[in-house]
């Protein structure tokens, strides 16, 4: 299996980013990682632009709300911060449960493949449970997959595929290149966040995830986690790298 960077999406220490950005920023780099996702950039640009690199950091990929929003301004502050790739992580629960609404997100964010391009960045979309809901046999989240424009790439996170129904392995063998980022996380596959557990102490077959997807960037992520986070996010890169994966 080819070996592939790990990275954090640092939604994962949301508060310790909230209480002291460079002090997070620190605490991070101490891990190892070298690459991080972030979250809500557009407004904290300058301070990113500042302490990643002073922290050894970079950004290869990021989250922001593209529909809807200003995607021009988010565009602009990707670009200032190194970001490749723009990925939307969440579209409304609701609009998933119909083949015509599934079918009009995915026309609408591949109605950015231009605006992106022309700014040197790729777009793409990240899963929570609910677009696993079936359609006629076949998952929301594929039809979405079929209809998007093939620039527009795919971050799954495989461990809210798990909880939607999906074999996360078996999903990403059907989707194949278009998957560029995975979310690794692990627990015992529940909505309640709480649960998750560092990779490889849960109910998820992360080896058979990362076989799945070899040249997928690994991006650990917590939604929430019961003890110390950076604890947490050590243990996930202990596992990991154990496993072949590189920093």
């Amino acid at each position: 299996m080819t070996s592939a960077p790990l990275s954090l999406q640092l939604y994962s220490v949301r508060d310790a980013i909230a209480a002291d950005l460079p002090s997070a920023l620190q605490q991070v780099a101490a891990t190892g990682l070298r690459n991080v996702e972030l979250y809500d950039f557009v407004g904290r640009s300058d301070e990113y632009a500042e302490l990643l690199p002073q922290h050894g950091l970079r950004a290869p990929s990021a989250h922001a709300h593209l529909l809807g929003e200003d995607s021009a301004a988010i565009f602009a502050a990707a670009g200032r911060l190194g970001i490749a790739t723009v990925i939307d992580p969440h579209i409304d629960e609701s609009r998933w449960t119909t083949r015509e609404d599934v079918e009009a997100i995915a026309d609408e964010l591949s109605a950015l493949v231009a605006p992106a391009t022309d700014a040197g960045l790729t777009i793409g979309y990240h899963n929570h449970w609910f677009e696993f809901a079936d359609l006629d046999g076949v998952t929301a989240f594929e039809v979405f997959a079929d209809r998007l424009a093939p620039e527009v790439v795919l971050e799954v996170d495989t461990y809210w595929a798990q909880v939607g129904g999906t074999d996360a392995a078996a999903l990403l063998g059907r989707l194949g290149s278009r998957v560029r980022f995975l979310h690794v996380k692990d627990g015992p596959a529940t909505r309640d966040t709480a649960e998750q557990l560092p990779a490889g102490q849960g109910t998820i077959d992360i080896p058979a995830v990362l076989a799945a997807a070899p040249d997928a960037l690994r991006v650990i992520e917590f939604d929430d986690y019961s003890g110390n986070v950076f604890d947490g996010v050590r243990q996930s890169i202990r596992y990991l790298t154990g496993r072949g994966e590189s920093l």
